[in-house]
């Protein structure tokens, strides 16, 4: 049975983190002694995400999933807290004791669907809450330490935590929140006429325009404070959610790009680092091919020229046959091909006009004679060169 928020007057910080270590000692020792260290399997990425009322938070935790790659579905807090005492608390504005928000979530974050990814939503709120979330992670690392030697260091991994903050300002909070009352209304009347759907939960805050500003300013006081805490202990990452949903999820996604060096574990990621990263070789390409294309012309004029007139001559006839599939493959044995440099010319000049270009070279040995004295066949190699010319096939219409 959850319990009312005892957490302590931020005006004693110190008297806070004690409680906080208390807490937090209680439910992990009741964990270890349960289900024992080994089986402390944890998530190895973290999406916390908290949001001011009305900052999409909803609408884009699935878009959150798609782009990390997460299929199982958003923790969310409020929903673990389900007896009737913790709805008449929610209903009320307030919120669930810290100590059974923790035992509640580390025992839902336990479960199988979550051993890669999770995201949660509504966690952390609390000043105590964050101080857990620290030892948290502090403990995942200790258990990853703990098992690095053993057979079982493949399941204790790296932990990465990311905060994201979706924001918007108090006035656009309470026409948002009132706008989705008023949506709640209308859609929970068709379901019960038409007896086919899910009611949507009808909060008292999505009425009252003074309700609303209330639950703004709680969050504003007590939960952005809280997570803007972790700023500079996690990866953080703060969307302006005023700006239209596309822009928003552009930012989701610029926000959330893979970053090796700091989710990879130290000894993977240094044996990974010389490799380069594909978006730091698409940043200069289009120079570097300029580049390389004038190269060409100054230093190999007449291999460049007889390339060019090879496609211009031989190969754009079909490939425009090809216009509406979008990919043609075509054979040659043109001696020209036998210039060391002509293949990287040619790739490089479909690359400039928009095409992508590959190409295989077949080595194919033809019998020319048999010695009849002595059963041997006498072979010359021919190289055959098969290039694959891909583009944006036709978009035509189709009754």
């Amino acid at each position: 049975m959850s319990s009312l928020s005892t957490s302590p007057s931020p005006l004693n910080p110190d008297l806070e983190i004690k409680d906080a270590q208390l807490i937090f000692n209680r439910v992990w020792g009741e964990l270890e002694n349960e289900l024992g260290k080994e089986s402390l399997l944890f998530p190895r990425e973290l999406i916390l995400l908290g949001g001011a009322p009305g900052s999409g938070k909803g609408t884009n935790t699935a878009f959150i999933c798609e782009v990390r790659g997460i299929s199982a579905p958003p923790i969310v807090i409020s929903e673990l807290l389900n007896s009737p005492e913790a709805r008449k608390i929610k209903a009320n504005g307030g919120m669930v004791g810290d100590e059974e928000v923790l035992r509640l979530l580390l025992r839902e974050l336990l479960k199988p669907q979550f051993r890669d990814s999770a995201v949660l939503d509504g966690f952390p709120r609390t000043t105590v809450q964050v101080e857990c979330l620290k030892m948290f992670y502090d403990q995942m690392v200790r258990l990853r330490r703990e098992f690095s030697n053993t057979s079982k260091a493949h399941h204790f991994r790296q932990p990465t935590f990311h905060i994201m903050v979706l924001f918007v300002d108090e006035a656009e909070s309470i026409v948002r929140q009132l706008k989705r009352g008023r949506e709640a209304i209308v859609r929970n009347a068709e379901v019960r006429q038409s007896g086919v759907g899910k009611l949507e939960e009808e909060r008292n805050t999505d009425f009252d325009p003074e309700l609303a500003r209330n639950r703004y300013r709680t969050f504003k006081e007590k939960t952005y404070d809280a997570l803007v805490s972790l700023k500079q202990i996690f990866h953080y990452h703060f969307i302006n959610a005023q700006a239209p949903i596309e822009v928003v999820q552009q930012n989701i996604i610029s926000e959330l790009e893979y970053q090796s060096s700091l989710e990879l574990d130290p000894r993977t990621f240094d044996t990974l680092r010389h490799i380069p990263l594909a978006d730091e070789i698409v940043l200069h390409a289009r120079q570097e091919l300029v580049n390389r294309l004038d190269s060409y012309q100054v230093e190999y004029p007449a291999v460049m020229q007889a390339i060019v007139d090879f496609i211009q001559e031989k190969m754009m006839p079909i490939i425009k046959r090809h216009a509406i599939s979008g990919r043609t493959m075509i054979n040659t044995e043109d001696s020209i091909f036998n210039e060391p440099i002509a293949i990287a010319i040619m790739i490089d000049i479909f690359s400039e006009r928009g095409f992508r270009a590959s190409v295989d070279i077949h080595r194919i040995e033809i019998p020319e004679r048999f010695d009849l004295t002595t059963g041997r066949i006498e072979t010359r190699k021919k190289k055959v060169y098969r290039i694959t010319i891909l583009f944006a096939g036709s978009k035509i219409r189709r009754g």
